[in-house]
């Protein structure tokens, strides 16, 4: 598999919020024009069908739409879809389908209907590279039980199924380890929280969540870090801290959404399961947006 030169997964691509209507409805158009916006203030791209779109609870007909509401606002070298599903065989059409539509690149998580065992993860991701498209991994093993450590993910850059990782474990010693182990494979930013010790670490990339409400300081807060503008960096990061920690939180994606409508954005609210946050959470999310707002980093 060729993979373009620019990479098109490396800078700030943000893991898109998906806005709901009243009726819990996609709204396509405001859709579309957020990830406008986010291009405008800064952001190299979009992720949707993340965890934060809410991709498992789209109808495929939605999650189809979602891929190509996003290209058609801003280009496909500019969105890198979630294909994750719990069959090998259905993640390889959605990788098809973001493919057909005009996509750069995917990201996947390893199988997780269940803990897959190392043969499982490598076949799991040999199929989905059969759709001919450079495939990201997404290491989330808090969440799908399986962790893709770093000398899984050796192999797995080492048959050429995988060129990238969001590594969300938390565990920033991880980078060092991967880059001895897998030089060219890139690291990329995959929990808010952990951004200036992976950046510092070595990181190319960002699938990043606070973006959607407050992209233009998300952005000076990542090319200051990767950059090593240690004085810049550390006072914005503090600032912004109280908020990135929530993208590693189970409520993330009521947080990031009520961080948006609180900043004048369209949040909207979330489908069941979900729930809204309890009104403990819901003031400490927007007390603490207002903060942000309130220093200048709206």
């Amino acid at each position: 598999m060729t993979v373009p030169e620019h990479r098109p997964w490396r800078g700030v691509l943000v893991a898109t919020a998906l806005p709901l209507t009243g009726t819990l409805a996609v709204d396509h158009a405001r859709f579309a024009e957020q990830c406008s916006w986010l291009v405008e203030n800064g952001c190299d791209g979009v992720v949707p069908n993340g965890s934060l779109g809410e991709y498992q609870v789209l109808t495929p007909e939605e999650r189809a739409r979602v891929v190509e509401t996003a290209v058609s606002a801003i280009g496909g070298d500019r969105v890198m879809p979630g294909v994750s599903a719990y069959g090998s065989a259905e993640a390889r059409r959605w990788a098809e389908q973001a493919r057909d539509a005009g996509c750069a690149s995917v990201m996947l998580l390893p199988p997780n209907a269940y803990r897959a065992d190392e043969r499982s993860v490598l076949a799991h991701y040999e199929e989905v590279a059969k759709a001919g498209l450079p495939v990201v991994a997404y290491n989330n093993p808090v969440d799908t039980k399986v962790d893709l450590v770093p000398e899984l993910l050796a192999k797995l850059h080492g048959e050429g199924f995988v060129h990238a990782v969001k590594e969300f474990s938390g565990d920033p010693r991880r980078a060092y380890r991967l880059a001895e182990l897998a030089p060219e494979l890139d690291l990329l930013i995959g929990a808010d929280d952990v951004l200036l010790e992976l950046a510092v670490a070595g990181a190319k990339g960002w699938v990043a969540g606070y973006p959607n409400a407050l992209p233009r300081a998300s952005v000076q807060l990542y090319r200051a870090a990767v950059t090593g503008d240690l004085d810049t960096a550390l006072p914005l990061y503090r600032q912004l801290h109280p908020l990135l920690r929530w993208d590693s939180r189970v409520e993330f994606v009521q947080a990031i959404k009520l961080s948006m409508d609180v900043v004048g954005r369209y949040g909207g609210p979330v489908r069941p399961p979900r729930m809204p946050l309890p009104p403990e959470q819901e003031a400490a999310v927007r007390a603490a947006t207002e903060k942000a707002v309130a220093a200048g980093l709206a």
